[in-house]
């Protein structure tokens, strides 16, 4: 059998557009924020916002600004859905440990039978790495018979169930995960980290692309943090 393809890891963001994110987003955040410090009410900011009664980059300023000093709560109050696809077990138990403010609908190893066998991954420092006694192959050789093993379990009519617990954490999974923007900072500043995990920070680096697609001020935001030496995040 052949070595599986390298790793596939990909996240789409399905919604908002960036019709969606240009025309309502900025007004959102904005009306949050103005609403804390203005005696107005917050369907006129909204109507003024929205409209363009106040600039793009009046609104840009005033959400910087109250970002800046601390006042998270006010970039809650808008989501980003994202289909991720291709990434292994492994990267999807660091991600579902984040849960304040996300979403999560993943593929179920339960109720779906997996007919492909080739739907894992395996680590470059394996594929690529100078290892004696050929390990590569050894790795390679033993995720192909659980894979195996696997499909014969399902023949034999074991549950899938069941049948799944001879799967590795290679295997690749997909996702849905809505989150909201000031969780999503919080996510990224921890994935994007050199410290974090390689995959993971893979798919926050495609995250972040594609909010910036969207969005170049909301794409600027989500960006690695700088931690203690030594601390690091559940692997």
């Amino acid at each position: 059998r052949t070595m599986p393809a390298p790793s596939a890891v990909s996240a789409k963001l399905i919604f908002p557009t960036k019709e969606i994110v240009e025309e309502y987003y900025l007004p959102i955040i904005y009306t949050a924020c103005r609403t804390c410090y203005s005696e107005q009410l917050p369907d006129q900011i909204w109507d003024k916002a929205v409209s363009r009664g106040v600039a793009d980059e009046k609104q840009q300023s005033l959400v910087r600004k109250v970002m800046e000093s601390g006042h998270g709560s006010t970039i809650e109050h808008v989501n980003f859905t994202f289909a991720i696809s291709g990434v292994t077990r492994t990267l999807s138990h660091q991600l579902v440990r984040h849960r304040a403010g996300t979403a999560f609908d993943q593929q179920s190893q339960r109720y779906v039978s997996f007919k492909q066998r080739d739907n894992y991954t395996i680590p470059d420092s394996i594929t690529k790495g100078d290892l004696p006694d050929d390990l590569a192959g050894q790795f390679q050789r033993a995720v192909d018979s659980n894979m195996d093993l696997y499909g014969q379990l399902l023949q034999a009519e074991v549950p899938a169930e069941d049948a799944r617990f001879i799967f590795p954490n290679a295997m690749q999974t997909n996702l849905i995960m809505t989150v909201n923007l000031r969780q999503l900072i919080h996510m990224s500043g921890l994935r994007l980290c050199t410290m974090a995990q390689w995959e993971i920070r893979q798919l926050f680096k495609q995250i972040r692309h594609e909010i910036l697609r969207g969005s170049p001020i909301f794409g600027s935001f989500p960006a690695p943090t700088s931690r203690p030496a030594g601390m690091r995040e559940e692997m």
